[in-house]
C-alpha cells in the first residue's frame, strides 16, 4: 500500500447576503467542496453513521489493518487510528482489504478481507466492536467464509432489508486462479456472526465487455420497492475501472444490467473510480469510493484517494452518477 498522507480541507464557500429589492436572504447559500474529500491513500473506502458523526473504513495502508477516519460532513476528515489492532488467529499480516461495518444487536460488525494463514488465500472475517472507531475483535480460528476452490472470497458488504433481514454480499475471487468471479448473497444470523439457511445465490458475474475478467466491491440499496445493486469491474489499478449498475425486484433476483456501459468510469479529473457505498444525506444521495489524479505516477502517486460523487435518478427510477467531478457544488 502507497504511505498515506495528512488531510487536506478543500472547501470553498460564498455567502449570499441580502440586499435590497428583494434580493436572496441570508439563508441562501452557495456552498461547493472540493474532491478528493481525503487525499491520503484509503483504498475500498466504506461510510458508516454512527454516534451523530460519519466513520468511514478503508483497506490496510499506513494507519494500520484497519483504518478508522470521523468527520462531521463527509468533507472534513479527521484519522481515528487503526480499528483493528489485534489480527484474528486465522489471519495472517498484510493484505486486509475491504471493511464494511454494520450495527447489529447494539454492537457494531465489520466484514473484513485478509489473508488465511493456512492457504495463503484471502478470505472473509468479521470482527464486533462495542464503538464504530472499534477496536474490532475476530477470535475465530476459521474465516466467515472461504471459497478456495473458487479462488478463496473477498469484498464482504453487509446489507440489511427493509424487513430487517441482514444478509452478506461478497465476490468470490475468481480471476486470481482463472475461473469465473461471482457477486453472491447469503442470509445472515440475527447476531451477524453465521451464514444461514441455503447456500450462496450467484447475482451477476462479469459478462459485457467493459467487466473486464471481474466484478467486484458491490453495495445495495432499495429504492422505491426495487432493489439496486452498485459494483466496481475491471481491473482497479487502471483507469478500465468503473461502476456498474443492476435492477432486481428482490435481494436474490434475477438481477438485470439495463445498459452495456459503466455507471460511471474514468475522466479527465480522476481514474479508476470504484468500489465504493452509497449514503444518504438531507442533501441527498452520495456515492463514496476511491479514485486517483490521472497523471500522477511514480512518487507523485498519492494513493487511491477519497471521493464524493453525487448520486442522482432519473424520473424512471435509474441511477446516474455525474463524476468523478473535482468541484462539486453543492455540501452533502
Amino acid at each position: 500500500m502507497r504511505p498515506a498522507r495528512t488531510v487536506v480541507l478543500a472547501l470553498t464557500a460564498t455567502l449570499v447576503v441580502a440586499g435590497c429589492g428583494g434580493g436572496p436572504t441570508d439563508q441562501e447559500q452557495d456552498v461547493a467542496f472540493r474532491n478528493p474529500v481525503y487525499d491520503g491513500n484509503l483504498p475500498d473506502p466504506f461510510v458508516l453513521r454512527a454516534d451523530g458523526a460519519w466513520y468511514a473504513y478503508g483497506t490496510q495502508g499506513r494507519l494500520g489493518t484497519m483504518p478508522v477516519l470521523r468527520s462531521d460532513d463527509l468533507v472534513t476528515w479527521e484519522v481515528v487510528g487503526d480499528g483493528m489492532p489485534t489480527l484474528a488467529p486465522w489471519t495472517a499480516a498484510g493484505r486486509h482489504w475491504a471493511p464494511e461495518v454494520v450495527a447489529l444487536g447494539g454492537r457494531y460488525l465489520a466484514y473484513y478481507t485478509a489473508m488465511e494463514r493456512e492457504t495463503q488465500q484471502q478470505c472473509i472475517g468479521v470482527a464486533v466492536a462495542d464503538d464504530p472507531a472499534g477496536p474490532f475483535v475476530d477470535d475465530a480460528a476459521v474465516p466467515l467464509v472461504c471459497e478456495h476452490d473458487e479462488g478463496g472470497s473477498i469484498d464482504a458488504s453487509p446489507f440489511v432489508d427493509v424487513d430487517g433481514t441482514p444478509s452478506l454480499l461478497w465476490k468470490n475471487d475468481g480471476n486470481h486462479v482463472g475461473v469465473r468471479s461471482w457477486i453472491r448473497v447469503q442470509r445472515l444470523g440475527d447476531d451477524g456472526l453465521t451464514l444461514v439457511g441455503d447456500g450462496p445465490v450467484d447475482l451477476v458475474t462479469h459478462d459485457q465487455p467493459w467487466e473486464g475478467h471481474l466484478v467486484e466491491g458491490p453495495t445495495v440499496l432499495v429504492r422505491d420497492g426495487r432493489y439496486h445493486l452498485l459494483y466496481s469491474a475491471n481491473d482497479y489499478g487502471s483507469a478500465d475501472y468503473g461502476v456498474g449498475w443492476a435492477v432486481a425486484d428482490a435481494l436474490t433476483g434475477p438481477w438485470s444490467k439495463p445498459s452495456e456501459e459503466p455507471l460511471m468510469r474514468s475522466s479527465a479529473e480522476a481514474a479508476g473510480p470504484g468500489h465504493g457505498t452509497v449514503v444518504t444525506t438531507p442533501g441527498g444521495d452520495w456515492y463514496v469510493h476511491h479514485a486517483w489524479p490521472p497523471d500522477a505516477v511514480g512518487a507523485a502517486y498519492p494513493g487511491r484517494q477519497m471521493w464524493l460523487t453525487p448520486l442522482t435518478w432519473t424520473a424512471q427510477g435509474e441511477p446516474v452518477l455525474d463524476g468523478p467531478t473535482t468541484v462539486v457544488d453543492r455540501l452533502p
